[in-house]
């Protein structure tokens, strides 16, 4: 492992997974937790549950368990430097995971790929980029500092989470 990536979490990814979530923490948001989507407030974990993509509740110390729901985590920056993106590194582990959907944990997370892939920056849900062969869905972050009244015209984060469920149980249903 090199310097750079001392304080960087693996990625958790089984066999071709119908969702990976991928955030941006980098090492620096990294070192003081050991587990995703772990800071204080961060509603991750209960969006899984209570959007219906895990059947029951989870907790971050439990995200070595996501592979069993068909479910992965990975970051867009994995090293010291918080503005370098590793979007070509990202495409080609999308490309070898095969994922059903490459689910973003926030618009800076879509913008940072749709700047390299010289796209528009997505607003949330079905976006019109792909990544090393998986469609891209927004989701707004789900850090306890993200709390406001409106999310692109939903009231919750959740609606969003809800929205990529029934995609995943119906891939049809974005084109209804």
């Amino acid at each position: 492992m090199t310097l750079d990536a001392v304080w960087v979490l693996p990625d958790v990814v089984g066999p071709r997974p119908r969702v990976v979530f991928c955030g941006m923490a980098g090492a620096q948001s990294t070192r003081s937790r050991e587990h995703y989507y772990e800071g204080p407030g961060n509603s991750f974990w209960e969006s899984l549950h209570r959007s219906g993509l895990v059947p029951q509740p989870l907790e971050p110390t439990d995200d070595e368990r996501l592979p069993a729901f068909g479910l992965g985590l990975t970051d867009l920056v994995r090293h010291r430097d918080p503005d370098r993106f590793e979007v070509d590194e990202l495409a080609a582990k999308v490309r070898a995971w095969e994922p059903e959907w490459l689910a973003v944990t926030s618009k800076t997370v879509a913008a940072a790929l749709a700047r390299h892939l010289g796209e528009p920056r997505p607003s949330y849900g079905v976006s019109s980029l792909a990544l090393g062969g998986a469609p891209v869905f927004v989701l707004p972050g789900p850090s306890g500092a993200n709390r406001r009244h409106d999310y692109d015209g939903r009231p919750t984060r959740l609606a969003w989470w809800q929205d990529l469920a029934a995609l995943v149980e119906d891939p049809h249903a974005g084109e209804r």
